[in-house]
């Protein structure tokens, strides 16, 4: 693992002021909580813990993207979440303080913010609210991974990937044909695990429905044609 030092005169409490779970603290309390922060910078494929690992922290993305994955004995690589810009992840396990039950690894240049168990745990005591906070978002995750089994369980792989590139349609855009891009925020092989889809049987998806008429793929960007019919497509 390969973290660059923290950056001189590195100005933690106004960080933690942008990310969305330390917004409603005030001057103080974002001053104190920061005396249990460490920034971690990490270069593209910088592994942030391994599976196993103890668990005294959990950790918040400022800039950058990072992957938690899970490897069978045999070396096979299942993608579980992306985490992007202020979204955190590790807090359940660091209140079980068990050890980490996924990998978790940078998929391109981030700056990360390590909060200790410690300091968590002072701020809920002198202020219920942060645990509130922190109950949200693991409720929010928890949510999304419930999706996802429904998802896998009751969905083609085909409804899988057009549900993922209609995810962000704005609500104005949804029933007319305006041009909407997509921006792939991984490769194709990552997303393709994140969605629980073989590589090749993600390529031919994107290719048949770029066939239909349905989609242009240009590199990472996927051009979506006809909202409609794309989401009539995935109900078949």
């Amino acid at each position: 693992m390969h973290n660059k030092a923290d950056t001189p005169h590195f100005d933690m409490p106004r960080y933690l002021s942008v990310l969305p779970l330390f917004s409603d603290l005030d001057a103080t309390e974002r001053q104190r909580l920061a005396m249990g922060c460490v920034q971690k910078r990490l270069t593209k494929g910088d592994l942030v813990f391994r599976q196993g690992e103890i668990c005294d922290a959990f950790y918040m993305v400022v800039t950058g993207q990072v992957k938690l994955f899970i490897t069978s004995p045999a070396g096979q690589e299942k993608v579980i979440e992306l985490i992007g810009p202020g979204n955190s992840f590790g807090e359940a396990l660091m209140f079980l303080e068990r050890p980490f039950i996924v990998s978790a690894q940078a998929l391109a240049d981030s700056l990360l913010i390590r909060v200790s168990r410690q300091a968590v745990m002072q701020e809920i005591e002198r202020d219920p609210r942060f645990c509130t906070r922190l109950l949200a978002g693991m409720a929010r995750r928890l949510h999304g991974l419930v999706t996802d089994v429904e998802g896998y369980s009751l969905h083609s792989g085909m409804q899988r990937l057009i549900g993922f590139l209609l995810r962000d349609i704005p609500e104005d855009m949804e029933n007319t044909k305006g041009v909407f891009t997509v921006a792939l925020p991984v490769s194709k092989a990552t997303l393709a695990s994140r969605l629980s889809l073989t590589p090749e049987y993600f390529s031919r998806v994107l290719h048949e429905l770029e066939a239909e008429g349905l989609i242009e793929i240009d590199k990472r960007n996927v051009r979506i044609l006809d909202i409609p019919r794309l989401a009539r497509y995935g109900s078949h």
